[in-house]
């Protein structure tokens, strides 16, 4: 079913650059590799952590080109296919070549503030050009806007290709209204990494994770854990990544996380503007944390 094809840990892939600010492929290819022999259980392509925004179109298609050749096909890709421009977004899924993509996630429209009606029109011209299933995002804290539970319910219940949520409201109470009241065949996974164990326990199928770029082994092994049932193991391991994940974020994602990669040999700390690495200070102590995680 397709709902289990996304279970498990995503990895919301970073964009590597040059110091000269160009996309660093063979970065790019080190990191897919990281991840296909970490046991990542799939892929997320030009999302929020890959500051998709001030990627050109043309880097763009080169980048998920060279992401589908490189996975070939072992573990499923979500392209990220989001925007504020309703029609401009129903093109995109006209004309792409999604050849090798498993499922499109598309956030809720930022900057515009939509009604909840028009985020409903939204997704619903979204779901009838899209040759692949949706994934909708509701990540209220970038956007300016919360795609309610039951815009989220009505979106799964009249649009049949859309197939799941990512969360990142953190709002509980609104992810489990959605858990309890959904259709079948529809899933919630969860979009921040510190809600992962919380929305498995309510019902929810796993995570896009941010931290998963860095230390994808390990957090598949929470993630895995808690999906078999094994809560307090699970619990027990996620305890070592709390204070990482409070960094991953405290300067801005991907910054944080860029910083990590940096620090472990990945990549380079180079960041497109609007964005800037994170201070003196969090790097620091992100250098610490990967120390206490790899010892």
């Amino acid at each position: 079913m397709l709902r289990n094809k996304f279970s498990g840990m995503g990895v919301a892939l970073v964009t590597p650059f040059k110091k000269n600010k160009e996309v660093d492929f063979e970065a790019l290819q080190r990191l897919i590799d990281y991840q296909l022999s970490n046991g990542t259980d799939y892929i997320v392509a030009l999302g929020t952590t890959a500051e998709t925004p001030t990627l050109k179109e043309k880097e763009r298609e080169e980048i998920v080109r060279r992401v589908v050749k490189q996975v070939d096909g072992e573990i499923p890709i979500i392209m990220g296919v989001g925007g504020n421009n309703t029609a401009q977004l129903v093109h995109t899924l006209n004309t792409f070549d999604f050849t090798g993509v498993s499922a499109i996630l598309s956030v809720t429209p930022y900057y515009n503030k939509p009604t909840q009606e028009g985020l409903f029109q939204h997704y619903r011209a979204l779901s009838e050009a899209s040759p692949l299933p949706i994934i909708l995002y509701n990540v209220p804290g970038r956007t300016g806007v919360n795609l309610l539970a039951e815009t989220t319910l009505r979106i799964a219940r009249e649009c049949k290709n859309v197939i799941a949520i990512k969360e990142a409201s953190g709002n509980m109470e609104q992810i489990n209204r959605i858990i309890a009241d959904k259709p079948e065949g529809f899933s919630v996974i969860s979009g921040d990494d510190s809600m992962t164990l919380p929305i498995i326990k309510a019902g929810g199928i796993g995570v896009i994770s941010v931290l998963g770029n860095a230390f994808p082994k390990q957090f598949v092994k929470v993630v895995h854990s808690a999906l078999n049932g094994n809560m307090k193991e699970a619990e027990q391991d996620a305890a070592v990544f709390s204070e990482m994940i409070r960094l991953l974020f405290v300067d801005g994602n991907p910054a944080g996380v860029k910083c990590m990669l940096y620090e472990m040999g990945f990549i380079e700390n180079e960041l497109r503007l609007p964005l800037v690495p994170v201070s003196d200070e969090t790097a620091v102590c992100i250098r610490k944390e990967i120390s206490t995680v790899e010892e």
